[in-house]
Parts: C-alpha cells; sequence; structure tokens
C-alpha cells in the first residue's frame, strides 16, 4: 500500500512538520502512533535493542513548544532511532555483542547531538550485526532481525534493525552506519533511501572498529527526509578529527534541481567482476533511462580501478583481526564465528602488505576521481541480488563478502565518495528492487539531486503490508 495518511507513524518527516505546524496533530501523536505500530509488529521483526522510556516526556516537550509556537529545530518533534554502534547519553553501546559493557554511556555521538539539538526524538536503538562486521541482519546479543517484506529473509546489515525499522513504519528517520555498504544493503534489501555521504561529513565518535573506511548515514523513506535528516547530522564536531567543516546547509537546498545537462557513467565493474542478478540488471536499465528522459546524457563508463575486492579484503581483515586481538583473551568465545573466521584468514597480512593495500586504496580513488572529470554521476546496482534468508547460517564469509554482499558497495568506502540507494519497484519474488548512485568526493549534493529526479519520476514511498 501507498504511505498512508490514516496512520500518522508512516508519514515523512516533512509531512509530520507541517502537521506540526498545521495544528492537525502533535508530537505525543505521532509518537504513540508509532509505539502502537512497534508493539504490534517489531515481536516479528526484532528491530530493537532498547527502547527509550524517555521518549513520551520529549514529545510532550515539543509538543508544548509547538503549541507556542517555538519549535526549538527543524526536526522538533520527529521520531529517530539509533544504530547500536552509535552512543546514546545514558544508553549502553552494546554493538550486538556480548563482550561488551552494559553500562550507560554519558555522552551523545556527535550526529546524535545534532539530530537532538534540531529537536528529534530518540525513541530506541537498533539492532546491529556484532561489531557492524557483515551483510545478514543477526547478532550473539539479540538474535535475528527479520525483513518486514517479508519475515523469512534478512533486512540486510549491519544496520538490520534501522532497515526493519524505516520498512514497518517505525517513524520516517533512522540512523545506519556504512563501512562497506551497511547503509546502503540494507536500505536496498527494505525498500528504504539509504545515503553514504562523503567520508567526514558526518563527524563520528568514539571511531567504529572500520573508522578508515566508515560513515555515518541516514536511513528513510523518501529523499527529500534522507536530505532533511542529513543536515542535522552534519554538524562538524571537534571529537572528530576527520570532520568536515560545515556551513550549516540545507541540502535539501537544490535538491529540485534535476539532473538535465549532467553525465552519468553506468559502472559495470568496480575493479573486479561483481555479480548482479536480472533483477539488478533490470532496475539499472529503468534508473537510465528515468535519467536519460530527465536530460541527462548516460553511458557505458570504463575505468582502470585495482581489485576493490581485494582491497578491502585486506582492511576487513585487519580491522577485525585488531578487533579479536583487542578482546580478552576469555570473552573471544562469545565473539561471532564469522568474526574469528575473517581475522584468521585475512589478518595475518605482513605490514608491506597492508601498506600495499593502502597505497592500492589511494590509487581507486585516484581513478575514480579522474573518472568524475567526465562524469558528474556513476550508476551501478546495490547488491547482486535479493535479501538472504534470515536463518541461514554464514558460510565462507570472506567469499560471500565479494559475491552475495557487498561487491557494488565497497568500492565507494575505499575511494571515500557519496554513494545513495534508491528504491527501484519490486523484484520478481515481491522484495525490493534497486539501484546505487555515487558521485565524485564531496558532492553529496548530486546523489540527491538524481535520486530525487529518480523518485519524482517514480514514486517509492511505499510500506509492506502489515
Amino acid at each position: 500500500m501507498s504511505e498512508s495518511v490514516t496512520d500518522p507513524a508512516t508519514l515523512s518527516a516533512e509531512a509530520m512538520l507541517t502537521g506540526f505546524a498545521r495544528r492537525h496533530f502533535d508530537p505525543v501523536d505521532i509518537l504513540q502512533s508509532v509505539m502502537e505500530r512497534i508493539a504490534r509488529l517489531n515481536p516479528g521483526l526484532n528491530a530493537f535493542a532498547v527502547l527509550n522510556p524517555r521518549a513520551l516526556e520529549a514529545a510532550a516537550q515539543s509538543a508544548n513548544r509547538w503549541r507556542a509556537g517555538r519549535p526549538i529545530g527543524p526536526l522538533d518533534g520527529v521520531p529517530v532511532t539509533v544504530k547500536d554502534l552509535v552512543d546514546v547519553a545514558g544508553f549502553p553501546t552494546r554493538r550486538g555483542s556480548r563482550t561488551t559493557s552494559p553500562d550507560p554511556v554519558q555522552d551523545d555521538a556527535p550526529m546524535v547531538l545534532g539530530l537532538k539539538a534540531a529537536g528529534a526524538v530518540v525513541i530506541g536503538k537498533t539492532t546491529t550485526t556484532e561489531f557492524g562486521w557483515k551483510s545478514p541482519g543477526d547478532c550473539p546479543l539479540h538474535g535475528i532481525t527479520r525483513n518486514p517484506w517479508n519475515a523469512a529473509h534478512t533486512p540486510g546489515g549491519s544496520s538490520s534493525g534501522a532497515g526493519a525499522a524505516g520498512a514497518a513504519g517505525f517513524g520516517p528517520l533512522h540512523i545506519g552506519t556504512d563501512a562497506g555498504g551497511s547503509v546502503r544493503i540494507p536500505a536496498a534489501w527494505c525498500g528504504l533511501v539509504g545515503l553514504k555521504p562523503t567520508y567526514g561529513r558526518i563527524p563520528q565518535w568514539p571511531a567504529s572498529a572500520f573508522a578508515s573506511v566508515a560513515c555515518a548515514g541516514p536511513m528513510t523513506r523518501t529523499v527529500r527526509d534522507n536530505a532533511l535528516m542529513l543536515s542535522a547530522m552534519a554538524r562538524y564536531d571537534l571529537r572528530d578529527p576527520f570532520a568536515m567543516q560545515d556551513d550549516g546547509r540545507d541540502w535539501r537546498d537544490g535538491i529540485e534541481s534535476g539532473v538535465a545537462g549532467m553525465t552519468v557513467g553506468l559502472l559495470a565493474r568496480p575493479g573486479f567482476d561483481a555479480p548482479a542478478d536480472a533483477d539488478a540488471v533490470a532496475a539499472v536499465e529503468r534508473a537510465a533511462a528515468l535519467l536519460a528522459d530527465a536530460g541527462a546524457h548516460v553511458e557505458q563508463a570504463e575505468v582502470d580501478l585495482p581489485d576493490s575486492a581485494a582491497v578491502f579484503g585486506r582492511v576487513w581483515g585487519a580491522a577485525l583481526s585488531r578487533l579479536v586481538a583487542a578482546t580478552p583473551t576469555q570473552l573471544r568465545g562469545l565473539l561471532d564465528p564469522g568474526i574469528r573466521e575473517v581475522a584468521e584468514s585475512l589478518g595475518g597480512m605482513s605490514a608491506i602488505e597492508f601498506m600495499d593495500a593502502e597505497a592500492l586504496r589511494a590509487a581507486a580513488g585516484h581513478a575514480m576521481a579522474r573518472l568524475h572529470q567526465r562524469y558528474d554521476l556513476v550508476l551501478c546496482p546495490t547488491v547482486p541480488a535479493g535479501p538472504p534468508l534470515a536463518d541461514a547460517p554464514t558460510v565462507e564469509p570472506v567469499r560471500a563478502l565479494w559475491t552475495a554482499w557487498a561487491p557494488w558497495t565497497f568500492l565507494f568506502n575505499i575511494t571515500r565518495q557519496p554513494a545513495i540507494t534508491v528504491p527501484m519497484g519490486l523484484r520478481g519474488d515481491g522484495l525490493p528492487n534497486s539501484v546505487q548512485i555515487a558521485a565524485a568526493q564531496f558532492r553529496d549534493d548530486l546523489v540527491l539531486r538524481a535520486a530525487r529526479t529518480i523518485e519524482v519520476a517514480q514514486p517509492f514511498a511505499v510500506l509492506p503490508a502489515g
């Protein structure tokens, strides 16, 4: 069914804010509707690590501000969820792991601080794969998270709970993190818009296990909500030494400008022979046609990239090897066995091999920067196929990384470019389909414009039945 006008929980953030301003409903009404959906649907989905018992109090305070005509920011009263790799003051950050402390943290992460300053109401923390290490949406601490489109399937990961929450209508705004595709993959498999911004655009602290490639990003059901959420998250914070300065812009500015006159390159090979099934290929072809109809020039793009699967494998392996080494010996048996398998398989590289991977990362970034001298945008699949079964065991994770999980996404983590996933209707099995759009580093505005162009031409704000 299309986005409901009878259930306020399923409205976009922009529609909620319009309703608040016009006194059609208030933030308490919205929160109560969201919590009713959570109570009804979440037992079958397992999207939350913890709910916020003070959310109603925050919503009531927001309602008072709206009645007085004095909202504190551009998201006042809008519900938001936070992935449990990200700190929220007063709650533990368990990272999906039985090895972590259950004690609450003292400070909000930079992006949470930004959303709270804009008035957003945190309703809870969503599930993640352990330390964000893989794409199937399960973890030792919280178990299996399921896809609202079909509970037999995974929502994807590592932002599994955010994907499930967004698709289930548990509010409009959801924080994910993305070190190799962990925003874009669950967005693709759950029918959401998921943005991995330019590295450093959204400040992060504490640093993740994959700090050199990891970004936080918004997961929403509409492109405009995605840009609105980015505006609150992308605020400079001195805690992150790699944070970009920001100019306080609203990332919705210029989002309706379209793509007329832009050049779009179709990327067939992200550094190796990445798989893509017929549905993924059809989605790219349809998106290419929509962009061409909107005035863009679309053609096949060729770029001489190093083997991005090998490069990312070394980054991934080194990070997980370091994670295992930092875990107290008596707790290592509590880790997801797949983490230990990857660490043992990929983590034994020499310093020279690791530095060689870093040099190849720079070479990949250089190659893509050169490509973007010719093309404003790059278009390719997000995922190679539909979501795996939720109960399927994780088998051969090293091979799965570049065959089943993230072959089309990790390139843009290596190169630190912005990349966005947008829904493209449904696959043959009735689950969401998608495409991915990337732009040159720092041109987050262009991927948002292109995604919005596709959204206008082929609306996709759809919720599964339930």
